[in-house]
């Protein structure tokens, strides 16, 4: 067992000194000598989600050498000591504040021993053999510089979310689920390879998700980590965006599947966080990618889709006191509350946001390898 406590401030250095030895200072067995897989998991107070997470990593993991380095994101639910009791044989990095997802997940790559690299959230359960298949096909392609997984609902049901296009002004302000529902396979949202099948199972893609991520150790390390500009939702559609601008491939396994329950941290926080941070990211990878303008559109065009839908939402509240209503009053409510806070922030009235993700990071796309 490792055990590291780590301040802010010492969290923070870590993580902007961090670059990778330089090849020519690396021994020459420098690859051949590490894991073939190192599975950094960061948890805030999702402690039975994570305990199941780990369990079943260790249930289905059998024909690779890899550790698994667990990043405590401040939790209150005592995730620290019982994480550790139950698995000895883990990282534990406990750190003193909430830094977001991205942060804590490029700190645990800094404890981390392995050639490749598997971002998972601790509200996932590994199917089967998940891991070793997204594994060998990873290391099977000189070009791919990063692959994802199927992701299930705990129904087992299927999770669209986990490929994605690069976040547009069309696909954000009309990707209205009844949309995506209608016409699935549009190119405007980026799902099209969940409903079509190929001999191998692969897929090339824009964005996986980040619930189950794995990339190739110098792949991370040379387009620069995770964008410490972010606090969490847009981590993961940055980092795709630099791989793919550095020219390698990003690929969906449609045979390899993972259960994700999805949200469990920030149901905890409450709504109105999760529904701004989402957009405030989205905003933030608009501005540093297509230009202050293009993410101010976007900016406006949320307020013009949230005042559009509050106004149906204030047509449709006189029917929940229908008797036998068809419309909850409980979802109007809460539809209305979400997009008032959504409203807010468009105005630029939700000054917290601003505090999420600041970093000394260059804002600058990379360029083409």
């Amino acid at each position: 067992m490792i055990c590291a406590h780590i301040s802010c401030g010492q969290q923070l250095d870590a993580i902007r000194n961090f670059s990778g030895a330089p090849a020519a200072e690396r021994p020459s067995d420098y690859w051949t000598s590490m894991k073939d897989l190192s599975i950094i998991i960061v948890n805030w107070n999702s402690l039975e989600f994570a305990k199941n997470c780990i369990a079943s990593i260790y249930s289905t993991v059998e024909d690779l050498d890899f550790e698994v380095i667990v990043v405590d994101n401040a939790s209150q639910d005592g995730a620290c000591q019982s994480l550790i009791e139950a698995f000895p044989s883990m990282k534990f990095v406990m750190l003193r504040q909430n830094v977001g997802f991205g942060q804590a997940n490029t700190l645990g790559m800094k404890y981390s021993n392995g050639r490749n690299l598997l971002f998972l959230n601790p509200d996932t359960l590994v199917l089967e053999r998940a891991i070793s298949r997204m594994v060998f096909e990873l290391e099977a392609a000189p070009d791919i510089g990063a692959v994802g997984c199927r992701l299930l609902n705990g129904d087992r049901s299927l999770q669209t979310s986990c490929i994605q296009s690069f976040p547009t002004l069309c696909n954000q302000l009309f990707g209205v689920d009844w949309f995506k529902r209608r016409w699935p396979r549009l190119q405007l949202w980026g799902m099209r390879a969940l409903y079509v099948s190929s001999p191998d199972g692969l897929h090339d893609v824009e964005v996986v998700s980040g619930a189950c991520l794995m990339v190739k150790r110098q792949v991370f390390e040379e387009v620069g980590c995770f964008n410490l500009d972010y606090f969490m939702y847009a981590e993961e559609v940055d980092l795709c965006y630099s791989i793919h601008c550095a020219g390698w491939r990003i690929v969906h396994i449609a045979d390899a599947q993972i259960v994700h329950f999805g949200g469990q941290s920030t149901k905890k926080r409450g709504s109105s966080f999760s529904d701004i941070v989402m957009r405030d990211s989205v905003f933030k990878f608009l501005r540093r990618h297509r230009g202050r303008s293009y993410a101010s559109l976007y900016r406006a065009g949320l307020f013009v889709s949230a005042i559009t839908r509050l106004s149906v939402l204030t047509v449709l509240s006189p029917l929940t006191i229908v008797p036998n209503r068809l419309i909850s009053r409980e979802a109007v409510v809460c539809a209305s509350r979400k997009w008032v806070n959504i409203a807010r922030w468009s105005l630029a009235l939700e000054e917290w946001t601003k505090q999420l993700g600041e970093s000394n990071s260059n804002t600058a796309a990379p360029a083409k390898k």
